[in-house]
Parts: structure tokens; sequence; C-alpha cells
């Protein structure tokens, strides 16, 4: 096996980052930012309140001609690199402590060409700018469920979403990306251009280059989409699980199911008096256009029992993928790790609804999310992606405020990832994978048997290590 360099950057000292920073300005059209400059705190924070890093520099890219001259004057200056999209990430490997962030945020292109039914799309836009695009003309790329997160962290850790089993991962529908390479070289990767490069974007995750745009092929769904959204009492969750466990078996491609154990939102749809109040929330998205099929294929989803509210039905795509984006607010503190399961045994379950019961916060909440469908139906090796045959995702995720809880909530989604461990296939999903401290323990769950072939294509085309501290982040 060919190993990346064991390169951790460069602390740079105040003298070197002015030099840097020169150099930056005198090639950037866009911002670079220090400490010194009133923005800098905006441009170091990102969605996760629990990530507080202070890098030397930050070039805000407005173009792929910036990001090459980044790129070279990273190569000649040699700092801890990492590179920022939407910002979304869970372990905020966007901005790094002393470095330089490469900052894609405001790079927001969208062109859709509807007669290809494909959209290129920069790499500082989120799935709800996307979404906004791609919907003027009823077509849709699989991707995110908050409508804030970037599309090119999901898209390069393989991309869960709300029409997964019908469409595929957000990566499986990349039919090309431009990248910057460590060398400095723009490069478009496809199937038929440097093909191993391809591989390694689709699932693979970060340290491979710098990606500016990615094209996606889009499929016809919306505007309107039908879909199930029902809560149950908690008094029913094993039996609600168990029943809905049993129902995701025989569900077809059309319908992705999810399950969330989880409490009741403080919604003007929803009775006061069941505010906060914890539930079995089962929803369930049909990939196609409402109608009989979709009412027939969707109906297993909400026959689990009598429910406490049945708030499924039509509604618009774009607010489909923006509706859970208000749980989840800029600067809250957060922390997920998950597991890939082959089975949801009743052990399983149980285990889960003890952890549960153990939440620190009402802002915490366990997620199970089918794949199967379209998902396992791409080849194994075809992509990055290394877990092409698990049948269901289990996600442990901590959310609270208060820093004083920073011990407790992330102690209790630790605790309950490792007593689910005994349940898991052995992997991990790369997008919700801990914090930095977690990258050790996980490097193989995450991307399992593809592990090596990864490393040695960062290697080919990134020899001196540049990006080897972003491939070694969740």
């Amino acid at each position: 096996m060919t190993h990346m360099p064991d390169n951790q950057g460069a602390v740079l000292s105040a003298s070197a980052a002015r030099a840097l920073a020169d150099e930056l300005r005198s090639s950037l059209r866009g911002e670079v930012i220090d400490p010194g400059h009133p923005g800098y705190d905006e441009a170091r924070t990102v969605w996760n309140g629990l990530i507080d890093r202070r890098p030397a520099l930050v070039a805000r890219c407005s173009g792929t001609a910036d990001v090459v001259e980044a790129v070279r004057a990273a190569r000649e200056h040699r700092p801890l690199v990492s590179i920022r999209g939407g910002g979304h990430q869970v372990a905020g490997s966007g901005v790094c402590d002393d470095g330089l962030v490469i900052d894609l945020s405001r790079m927001k292109g969208v062109h859709v060409d509807p007669a290809a039914r494909t959209a290129r799309a920069q790499a500082g836009v989120t799935w709800g700018e996307f979404d906004r695009e791609t919907q003027l003309h009823a077509l849709a790329a699989p991707g995110g469920e908050i409508s804030a997160t970037g599309i090119a962290g999901l898209t390069l850790g393989g991309g869960f979403g709300f029409v997964m089993r019908t469409f595929g991962l957000s990566c499986d529908n990349v039919r090309s990306l431009e990248i910057v390479t460590a060398d400095g070289a723009v490069r478009t990767v496809s199937r038929e251009e440097e093909p191993e490069l391809f591989w390694a974007a689709r699932g693979g995750g970060r340290g491979i280059g710098v990606v500016t745009s990615f094209e996606f092929g889009l499929h016809p769904l919306g505007p309107e989409v039908a879909g199930v959204l029902v809560l149950h009492p908690y008094e029913r969750a094993e039996e609600v699980l168990r029943a809905w466990r049993d129902a995701t078996y025989t569900a077809p491609e059309t319908v992705t199911p999810e399950l969330l154990l989880w409490s009741i939102p403080a919604d003007p749809a929803v009775p006061q008096e069941l505010h906060r109040a914890d539930c079995v929330m089962v929803g369930a998205v049909y990939g196609g256009p409402p109608g009989d099929a979709a009412t027939a294929a969707l109906a297993p989803q909400r026959e689990l029992g009598p429910p406490l509210m049945d708030l499924s039905g039509t509604m618009s795509y774009v607010a489909l993928q923006s509706a859970n984006t208000w749980r989840f607010p800029d600067g809250e503190r957060y922390f997920m790790k998950s597991h890939f399961m082959d089975e949801l045994s009743d052990e399983a379950i149980g285990t889960l609804m003890e952890w549960y019961s153990r939440r620190p916060t009402p802002e915490s909440l366990i997620v199970v999310r089918t794949l199967g469908g379209a998902v396992a139906r791409v080849g194994p090796d075809d992509s990055a992606f290394a877990h092409r045959s698990a049948r269901y995702n289990v996600s442990i995720d901590a959310g609270w405020r208060d820093p004083a809880l920073d011990g407790t909530a992330i102690g209790w989604a630790r605790s309950a990832w490792d007593a689910m461990k005994p349940f898991s296939s052995g992997g991990t999903y790369v997008n919700f994978a801990g914090l930095g401290e977690d990258a050790d323990e996980l490097r193989g769950a995450v991307f399992g048997s593809h592990e090596g072939r990864l490393e040695r294509t960062r290697a080919a085309y990134d020899p001196e290590g540049l990006f080897a501290p972003a491939a070694g982040r969740p």
C-alpha cells in the first residue's frame, strides 16, 4: 500500500502569514482575510457552533482562477490547508487553526440545461440554492435533507437524501467534476477523463484536491411531491419501530423511508399540548409524480398503528428540502456519529430505545435511514462510497445550546454509538463521523476495502501531501 506523506502543514508565524497574505492579495480577485480584518470572525465561523478555530488566513475565492492561485501559494509556503464549501459539516473540517482556508462559499453559479437534464453548480452552492434553480424546470438531483447543506461536502462524502432509493446518492448523479489538484492543474474528470480521480471524488470525502464545480444529471421530479409524515406516541415506540422495519423490507424503490426518535416541534401546525413531547416520526417520500401510484406505494408507511398526527400529503419539492432546516439553526452545537447496519433486530431496537431515553437535550435525536434500491444497484467498486450493501444507517445526533453541556451531550452520543456497535455492519458514513478526534478510530470503517485504493489515488495526484491533513479529517 502506498501511504500519503505525513504532512501536517506548518503553523504560520506572523511574518510567514503576512508574506502569504501579501502574495494572495496580489493574485486573487476575491478577498484575503486575516485576524485583523473586520470580517475575520464571520469568515472563520461555520454552522456547528461547537467549532471555534482561528485560521491564519482565509482566501475567499471568486472563481477557479483564484483557487489555482491559492493552491499555488499553498504549495510554495506549505501551511496547513483546509477547504470550505458550504461550511455545514458536523466536524467543521472546512476551517483549521493557524493555517490557510481556501474558501469557496462565494462561488455560487448554477447553470441548468433542461434539454440535456444536467446542471453545473459551483462548490459554494447549497442544496436550497441548487433546488431553486433546477425546480424551475421540474428537475432534481438527489441531495440533502437540510437546505443549508453545501452540495460539495455532501456529494464528496456520498450524499444521503429524501429520494436516494429512487435516484441514488448525490455522488451517483455526478457526471463530471472540475478539480484543482495539488500541482495547480485544472482537471475536468469523468468516467472517460481521469476515471480514477472521478472514482475517488464520489464518496472519497476529502484530500483529492479542490473541487470547484459539479455537473449533475437531473431527474424529472416536482414541483409537487407526495410524502408521509406521521407522528406516533412515544409509548408505542418499540412497536412502531418493529412494524416500520418490517415495512421497509417490501418498500418499492420509489419510496425512501426514514424514522426519527425525537421531540415534536413547536410548530403552528401541531397542537400546543404536543409541543416538545417525545414521539416516533415516520417519514417517506415518493420519487415520482403525486397520484394514485404514489398513494399506494406510501400506504404501508402510514399504516403503522393509530397516530398522534398524520401530516402526510403533497408539498413542493423545494419546501420538502427545506422543511427541517429551521430545526438545525446556525451556531448551535452538534455532534453526529453513525453506523451502517444490515439488519435492525429487536435487540438493536431495544438498545436504541434505551439510549434515546437517556438523551441530554430535547434537540438530540436518533435517525434511521433506509438504503437499498438505486443505492445498492451501483456496483460496490464503481465509486469510493464503500457501503452499498447496507440496508440502514443509524445516526446518533446530539444537539444543544449551552457550552456547559458539551461533555454531557458528546458523551451521550459516543456512548450510544458504542452501544450500537455490536449491531453494525462495520461501516460509518463519512458525513456523520464525529469530530477530528474520531478520525483514527473510524478510518477503516469509513472507507472499508476502498481505503488502500483511495490512498494510492491521493498519492498519485498529491505526492507531496499538500492535502494530506484534509484527507485525514472526518
